[in-house]
């Protein structure tokens, strides 16, 4: 049983190293802002943080699964496609890509509490069988330290980490020091939550043990 993952994030590839399985990484062509954009006008509203999660990790794993075998023919096995916002101070944020927009959420995010919002997406996809899916949106809060200094703060942009990441701080990496407490399953705020993935496989028809490299 093999497992895909649609998409090329450094953390989702480790997360799922780290759970036993090895997969092949595709990036999705996929254009997320314009993604994100049709369906708010389709709306006529921009979407809540939960919704939008799940669609953009909806669109991310459903064009995985349907070119897949023209790059691995003979495929057979799960396509595992996420997306992650944090939701603070009643703004939803993805990656803030510059410093001073990474600057400006801690400057907020210091003392608070936010929630992670991360969809999941999984298509069991077969040779000459449509592909099937399950989804799921999982969520975790997160307290930050009231006393991380602006020194701190502009050393922790200084590597670069946070510029990258949803909601501009990682918690299992250098990040991890100014986050106090995380209410769910941990792995969610590391960008997909191994617990909703094997309960989506196992909807799937998929036995999670049976994806682990070693099985």
């Amino acid at each position: 049983m093999r497992v895909c993952l649609a998409s090329t994030s450094p953390a989702r590839l480790m997360l799922l190293r780290q759970a036993g399985i090895e997969p092949i990484a595709l990036s999705p062509a996929v254009d997320e802002d314009a993604v994100a954009a049709a369906a708010s006008t389709e709306r006529g509203a921009a979407l809540p943080p939960e919704e939008l999660v799940l669609l953009l990790a909806r669109a991310k794993a459903a064009e995985v699964a349907h070119r897949i075998h023209d790059e691995h023919p003979g495929f057979d096995g799960i396509v595992i496609g996420g997306d992650s916002m944090f939701a603070i101070g009643g703004q939803v944020h993805g990656k803030p890509y510059t410093p001073e927009a990474a600057r400006e959420r801690w400057q907020q995010m210091r003392g608070a509490t936010g929630i992670l919002h991360s969809g999941h997406s999984v298509f069991r996809v077969s040779p000459g069988a449509e592909p099937v899916e399950a989804t799921a949106v999982a969520e975790a809060s997160v307290t930050f330290a009231d006393d991380v200094t602006d020194a701190e703060l502009e050393a922790y942009i200084g590597t670069g980490e946070p510029l990258h990441v949803a909601g501009a701080f990682t918690v299992d990496s250098l990040g991890g020091a100014f986050i106090t407490r995380v209410e769910g399953d941990p792995s969610t705020v590391v960008g997909m939550s191994l617990s909703t993935l094997r309960r989506l496989a196992r909807e799937l028809g998929v036995v999670w043990t049976d994806l682990w490299a070693t099985a």
